[in-house]
């Protein structure tokens, strides 16, 4: 029997982008596939587009969260509340390519993996969707947590990843912002998990505003919780019985 996959698409004022966003996801899907759009009540009225495609397609949910918002937290919403044997998540602007959601799942479904990470860190990977800074942030932050927790992982920060729902469940998430992926990441490889890497090209986000730092502040800001998890971990993995 194929497997079911479930898309979660945290979103945060992202109407324009959402609606071609599910169809490029649905329309190019291998496997049987829905989508679950954790929507932080935009004020834009992005989950009113959503609610608008649930109305005419049974494949499309809405979760609509008033009162609570966070990145990290919707997404594990959507891992909760979803039903397919693979979930995948991904950014809602289209820097990650959509069509690119069916190689993390075959990733998964033929490789014999647990989890697969699109990367912009391995070859056929590249960032051409973000500025010098953030690309220098992301960067630098890679490289630290390889040194510190292994180079089985290039791309620590993805945040578009695929996994089979047995294996997520082991894994709570943990953090505000990216740094959850850093941490979901490296307790997985502790745990001896297997993981695969599939290159993608981070593109220029579509419509709308970038959630990712607009100056040197925001990068001190986040880069601060993002050491701060690379050091626990990496204490963690040193002290971890051998």
């Amino acid at each position: 029997m194929a497997p079911t996959v479930s898309v979660v698409m945290p979103t945060y004022n992202e109407r324009d982008n959402i609606g071609p966003l599910i169809d490029a996801v649905l329309s190019s899907a291998h496997y049987p596939t829905n989508v679950w759009v954790v929507d932080d009540d935009s004020p834009d009225g992005t989950w009113q587009v959503v609610a608008a495609r649930q109305a005419a397609d049974a494949r499309v949910h809405l979760v609509r969260r008033i009162g609570e918002s966070g990145l990290t937290s919707a997404i594990a919403r959507g891992i909760r509340d979803s039903d397919g044997d693979i979930v995948v998540w991904m950014d809602c602007d289209f820097s990650m390519p959509p069509e690119r959601v069916r190689d993390l799942v075959e990733a998964v479904v033929s490789g014999g993996n647990a989890l697969a990470v699109g990367s912009r860190y391995v070859p056929g990977g590249r960032d051409q969707g973000h500025s010098w800074m953030a690309q220098a942030f992301s960067r630098t932050i890679n490289l630290m947590a390889a040194l510190a927790l292994g180079f089985g992982v290039r791309d620590y920060t993805s945040g578009f990843i695929a996994g089979r729902r047995g294996v997520l469940r082991q894994f709570d998430l943990r953090g505000d912002y990216g740094e959850y992926c850093i941490d979901l990441l490296a307790r997985a490889q502790r745990a001896g998990v297997r993981i695969v890497e599939v290159p993608y090209v981070c593109t220029v986000r579509r419509s709308g505003q970038s959630k990712t730092g607009v100056n040197v502040l925001d990068y001190v800001r986040r880069g601060r919780k993002y050491v701060s998890t690379i050091g626990r971990l990496s204490i963690q993995r040193w002290r971890q019985p051998r």
